[in-house]
């Protein structure tokens, strides 16, 4: 493994990210999802739109998008891909930048149903370079996809990640070596983080996982120094 890892000025207190796996997962950062791999409606076409209307913007201005097509029962892969763009903006109005998010989201649902035909046929044959392919998806945005729609063993890494890995000592001079050492870690230590579980899974589930703790971890405001301080 390769990697341009740049440590900063300050004492590592994880060696892997297997650790932060495993004191994130203590936390219970999870009990509330609504979702067995955190991402609302997993495995459906709904993961593709929100990972377009999160860009820029909070999830809950994406729920309201979100339920704006399910009432007009436009929450559907081949009626968003011959949808009038300025009728799909009015509806995705509360995600943001709805106007550049409405061509982007046509355009996707378009270029889906042109290639693949159907979203079970998009799920089982897209790859990362067709989907980075595709105007407006980039690493986080097609890592989401790939991980949540299609249910694939691909670590999403986001600002949140970035954020805690420098909490914690690490910079990255891009996303894809930032993905690498997350991953390394789990896949070197796949048979301790099986440990922590109770039940059966498999890497896709440490990977949704892993992804849905940090975005939590965000959110709680908590001290990941600390919560690492008090465990030594």
């Amino acid at each position: 493994m390769i990697m341009h890892l740049q440590l900063l000025h300050k004492e590592h207190i994880v060696n892997s990210s297997d650790e932060l796996f495993e004191v994130l997962y203590e936390e219970n950062l999870l009990k509330g999802a609504m979702d067995p791999f955190w991402w609302p409606q997993s495995g459906s076409f709904e993961v593709i739109v929100g990972a377009i209307l999160t860009q820029q913007t909070k999830w809950q201005k994406v729920e309201r998008s979100l339920d704006a097509l399910r009432s007009t029962e436009m929450l559907d892969l081949v009626k968003i891909a011959e949808c009038d763009v300025k009728v799909l903006a009015a509806l995705i109005k509360p995600s943001g930048f709805y106007n550049t998010k409405a061509k982007r989201l046509k355009g996707l649902c378009k270029a889906i149903v042109e290639r693949f035909e159907s979203f079970e046929n998009f799920v089982s044959e897209v790859d990362r370079e067709w989907l980075l392919a595709q105007k407006g998806i980039g690493q986080e945005s097609a890592d989401a996809i790939l991980c949540y729609a299609c249910k694939r063993a691909v670590m999403v890494c986001d600002s949140n990640t970035d954020k805690l890995l420098k909490s914690l000592g690490y910079s990255f001079e891009s996303y894809d070596e930032m993905q690498e050492w997350m991953v390394y870690g789990v896949e070197s230590n796949l048979e301790k983080i099986y440990g922590i579980y109770k039940d059966e899974i498999d890497v896709f589930t440490i990977y949704s996982h892993f992804h849905g703790m940090i975005t939590e971890f965000s959110k709680s405001k908590k001290d990941i120094e600390e919560i690492f301080n008090a465990k030594s």
